[in-house]
């Protein structure tokens, strides 16, 4: 195994990416807990579309030579967002989900193949991803433990906190949302 680099990729030029680094989020999530069979990935790549479409959007490759052997992305709220709607269970105040389309980046997703892991790419990657990122605050949703206990624990280092549960459509399984303030 070489060197990993990383690169981010903005915008327009985030959504051109897709191909890159599709082979390694099939690979990943095929795993458990996940499972993703081919009509999962079909909408993931739909869902990757619109996302990449969104105001701020970011993606982050690491790369091992010529291969992606990890990935994280994420974008600003906008004003309509819906993510408050999805928490449950949390006591938060009224405010809290107010968003101005600037206030809170959202990590949709951040992953690493399997025999890259426990290398600090993970780590890198959500540095690279945050880097120069004029938010107050990012968000993400993760897997209770035990399920996910490495991706707890990481999160939990890297500032995080639990802030409710989320149930984001009707069929998903119920997730942790962390939030980590930058200001």
């Amino acid at each position: 195994m070489s060197e990993v680099t990383y690169v981010r990729h903005e915008a327009a030029e985030a959504a051109r990416q897709l191909d890159a680094f599709l082979p390694s989020y099939e690979e990943v999530y095929a795993e458990l807990p996940y499972r993703e069979g081919p009509s999962d990935v079909a909408e993931f790549i739909e869902h990757y579309q619109t996302h990449a479409q969104r105001p701020g959007m970011r993606l982050v490759l690491a790369r091992d030579g010529d291969q992606v052997v990890g990935f994280g992305y994420g974008y600003r709220l906008s004003p309509d967002t819906r993510w408050g709607h999805n928490l449950q269970d949390g006591k938060l105040p009224k405010d809290f989900t107010r968003e101005d389309g600037r206030r809170t980046f959202v990590i949709i997703e951040l992953a690493v193949r399997k025999p890259w892991r426990r290398r600090g790419i993970p780590a890198e990657l959500h540095t690279q991803l945050l880097a120069g990122l004029d938010a107050e605050r990012v968000t993400l949703t993760v897997r209770p433990e035990p399920e996910a206990a490495p991706a707890q624990s990481a999160y939990a280092a890297w500032g995080y906190r639990k802030v409710g549960v989320s149930h984001p459509w009707d069929e998903a399984p119920l997730y942790d949302c962390m939030l980590h303030e930058l200001h």
